[in-house]
């Protein structure tokens, strides 16, 4: 397919105008129709749904970014990770095109240079992106939730990402306590599900809270003292280690009732010179994403799946990571995910649900 200019998050815009323009689709197109009448129910965590299909957190930075992605069709659908206090963003760019081969192994490419130049095909997609996980303040991004569940229609479902803040000369148990109040947050506003991003905030040099099994443990405890019964997602990142993520997949059948993997592949990027091609510190590494992950976001959903049924684990599965088309849909399906998300496919190609849907409906 040949690529088309990004509906839903704008790279040439910073995020400060994106999130106050809104996405471009909601104002340039009109969003396709479905024959509701006729179509084919799933159920995800217990609720009904059209398709078990949609987007993760990531491009839907606010209301009306959900509006759009409800009115195209992405059913189950995440507004981007909220904190208890507010966050800015990482300077702009926050979006560049990468060139890689078809498969990204960090360990044997650990480096990739930017580019200006767009791909020909969706199907070669692959970008970085390095925002910081920026966050209104609580009271801002508490009213607009609010207004975003206003949005979700009949068997459709929203997400809401929630994630701790590491400050200066903070202990392991506030930083603990952050990610609690965070989730508390969430849950006053009538979110259905909360997903807890365990795959973006450091600790220290001890990197993702996914890899230390300690701290995640202690995290979901807090998060479920915090939120009661509210369904949990947790949001984690690609794991190398079959034992480590057999040790999680087992914290995570006590705590919480689904699994989203993966996020991001991390590497250095570079320009065409050779120079850091995000301004800043800490930005020589960032996230890759679209079509060289996807083996990573397959592979963990396999792995996860086959966990699941040799020990008859509860948790659901959300597959992530480089699905650009039905195929890669489809393929999710088999691998054993409940639900499957794309955040790059869906901001080149806003019809991708509506061609999910059609293959689920009127094959």
């Amino acid at each position: 397919m040949k690529l088309q200019k990004p509906a839903f998050y704008d790279p040439l815009k910073s995020y400060e105008d994106n999130y106050a323009d809104g996405p471009p689709i909601l104002t340039t197109t009109p969003p396709p129709t479905r024959d509701l009448t006729s179509s084919k129910q799933f159920t995800f965590l217990g609720f009904t749904i059209s398709l078990p299909f949609g987007i993760p957190p990531g491009p839907l930075l606010n209301s009306r970014f959900m509006e759009a992605a409800f009115s195209w069709g992405f059913d189950v659908s995440t507004y981007k990770t909220v904190r208890a206090t507010a966050f800015p963003c990482h300077p702009f760019p926050n979006v560049l095109y990468v060139t890689t081969d078809k498969e990204l192994h960090p360990d044997v490419t650990p480096r990739l240079t930017a580019t200006n130049r767009e791909p020909i095909n969706l199907e070669t997609l692959n970008i970085t992106n390095s925002f910081g996980v920026p966050s209104m303040p609580s009271d801002a991004w508490q009213k607009d939730v609010t207004q975003a569940l206003g949005f979700a229609k009949a068997n459709q479902l929203m997400i809401l990402s929630f994630m701790g803040t590491v400050k200066n000369g903070q202990t392991q148990e506030e930083f603990i306590a952050d990610f609690a109040h965070a989730a508390a947050l969430a849950v006053a506003t009538g979110a259905k599900v909360v997903e807890a991003n365990l795959s973006c905030p450091n600790i220290g040099n001890e990197g993702l809270v996914c890899y230390n099994l300690e701290v995640s443990e202690a995290v979901c405890k807090a998060i479920r003292n915090a939120i009661g019964k509210t369904p949990l997602i947790l949001k984690i990142g690609y794991y190398s280690d079959t034992d480590q993520l057999q040790k999680f997949a087992v914290m995570a059948n006590k705590y919480a009732q689904a699994i989203a993997a993966i996020n991001t592949l991390q590497v250095e990027v570079v320009d065409e010179k050779g120079n850091q091609a995000l301004p800043g510190p800490m930005r020589l590494r960032s996230g890759v994403c679209g079509s060289s992950i996807r083996w990573a976001g397959l592979a963990m959903t396999k792995q996860l799946h086959a966990l699941k049924k040799k020990h008859g684990y509860s948790y659901e599965i959300v597959g992530v990571g480089g699905v650009l088309s039905v195929d890669d849909y489809i393929a999710y399906r088999r691998a054993g995910a409940d639900l499957v998300q794309s955040a790059t496919g869906s901001m080149w190609n806003p019809l991708l649900a509506q061609e999910i849907w059609r293959y689920e409906n009127l094959q």
